[in-house]
């Protein structure tokens, strides 16, 4: 299997569950059901960190520079964000999208790396499927991660397309753990 760069997202903290995971898993803590505590991120963060994990946080991007996480998740909902020259030089813009006008939106939004999705069927939704996905994927100057519906009997068509970044849900949990 090719050497993934793997975003892993998490909606809760569970030590126990991030120190089986292998060094290489960026996790993306997204939560937007509990209430914004900064003590809880602060310990979110600081533990990924003294344990050797990167760490960033979803749809935060004021606390995510400011508590020291290794950046921030854009959700392709949130279009008002505006990149800030004052960040960290290794502060990381991360940005979702499922079409070329989000694409765009991200990377005016200053996003390295755009989670593109669903790649793959998942559920009811509609997936873009190999062909349209690498078509959406060289029309960005961003690095592309695949995110929705890869599972272990479809991860192997990455390759197919020449993807080498992708994110997960659920997938990452039983498989990439130590």
């Amino acid at each position: 299997m090719i050497n993934y760069k793997i975003f892993y997202f998490i909606s809760e903290f569970n030590s126990e569950h991030i120190l089986k995971l292998r060094k290489n898993i960026n996790l993306i803590f997204r939560n937007y059901e509990k209430k914004f505590d900064v003590s809880y991120y602060k310990k979110i963060k600081n533990f990924c960190h003294s344990n050797g994990y990167k760490i960033y946080l979803s749809n935060n991007v004021n606390f995510a520079h400011n508590l020291g996480f290794d950046g921030v998740y854009i959700p392709a909902f949130n279009n008002s964000f505006i990149k800030n020259k004052n960040f960290r030089s290794n502060f990381k813009i991360l940005g979702s999208a499922h079409n070329l006008k989000e694409i765009r939106q991200k990377e005016k939004q200053g996003a390295e790396y755009i989670f593109l999705s669903p790649i793959f069927y998942k559920y009811n939704k509609k997936c873009l499927g190999l062909i349209k996905f690498k078509n959406l994927s060289k029309n960005s100057f961003s690095q592309i991660v695949a995110l929705g519906g890869i599972n272990k009997h479809n991860i192997n068509k990455l390759n197919l397309i020449k993807i080498k970044c992708f994110a997960s849900i659920n997938f990452v949990k039983n498989l990439y753990e130590k």
